[in-house]
């Protein structure tokens, strides 16, 4: 079995979805059905039960997950420890971003490669959903997320930036016109959520409630950056951002408004507490010696 194969399967079955499967790995849905029915076929068995409208693990696609699992992670590692090596480098660091491409930040980037040249540095964009979940599995080995984060397993490192809030609405929408937006008014207006997310970590984005106490309705999940912004854009929802977006999307058919009454957001260093090393260490220490950009 090729090793992307495994990847689809391992993917697919954390997912239970064709489409994110195969944005996710940048392939397209048809790659992510051959694999699995050539699994299949080679196994003689159904891995996934699949309707209109689901996909589940069958149980012998489970059992196949649970032994595949610490496989593919040996056999993934083992290669990355050779192509470091064959680069002459003797570590990596991941670090999942939560803000988008904010070129602001990119100093501390480029202050840690020139401190360590022996160690690689990954900036990828965290996954949008169960970001606390993907951290405690492994697939990052650090995190930049919005503040607070109260987990009893994580370390909580410095700020990188500080950031006011802003809501995103469609042209045509019946907010479009005004110079800012009050939060009592967000319950007048459907919003999304994003899947896995700590109540008390999603309630600091956005609050549940207005000041008023006043229900602001999540009316549909999101998995991806592009979707949320898709759906403000077709003005089937309003969504509040930290401002830097608006130099990730430009899109003509947006309004940008100020949320006088949201507190700013700030973005820091997360990572497991029992995973920290010199790395971790080394990336904390650059972003104290550089200091908070605030927007």
């Amino acid at each position: 079995m090729e090793l992307r194969d495994i990847e689809i399967f391992l993917v697919l079955a954390e997912e239970l979805h064709f489409g994110r499967t195969a944005e996710r790995l940048h392939v397209s849905q048809a790659r992510v059905s051959q694999a699995i029915k050539k699994q299949e076929r080679r196994i003689g068995a159904e891995l996934f039960s699949r309707t209109s409208r689901t996909v589940s693990l069958t149980e012998i696609g489970r059992q196949f997950r649970d032994d595949l699992r610490p496989v593919y992670s040996g056999l993934h590692e083992s290669l990355e420890r050779a192509r470091l090596a064959a680069r002459g480098v003797t570590a990596q660091l991941r670090v999942g971003m939560l803000p988008f491409n904010v070129v602001d930040l990119h100093a501390y980037w480029k202050a840690f490669r020139t401190r360590h040249p022996q160690w690689e540095l990954r900036i990828r964009p965290a996954p949008f959903s169960d970001v606390f979940g993907r951290l405690r599995a492994g697939d990052m080995d650090v995190v930049v997320v919005w503040l607070p984060v109260d987990e009893p397993d994580f370390t909580v490192g410095p700020i990188l930036c500080t950031d006011s809030r802003i809501l995103a609405v469609t042209a045509g929408h019946d907010l479009a016109e005004r110079d800012h937006v009050r939060l009592e008014t967000f319950a007048d207006f459907p919003h999304a959520t994003a899947p896995g997310m700590a109540d008390y970590w999603e309630d600091s984005y956005l609050p549940f409630h207005t000041p008023r106490g006043r229900t602001i309705e999540r009316t549909m999940a999101v998995t991806s950056a592009d979707e949320l912004i898709n759906l403000v854009s077709m003005g089937e929802i309003i969504h509040g951002f930290p401002s830097h977006v608006t130099g990730y999307w430009g899109m003509p058919n947006l309004r940008w408004l100020p949320i006088p009454d949201l507190p700013a957001m700030s973005f820091a260093l997360v990572w497991r507490t029992e995973a920290e090393n010199d790395l971790v260490r080394a990336l904390a220490d650059t972003v104290r010696d550089l200091g908070t950009v605030r927007f």
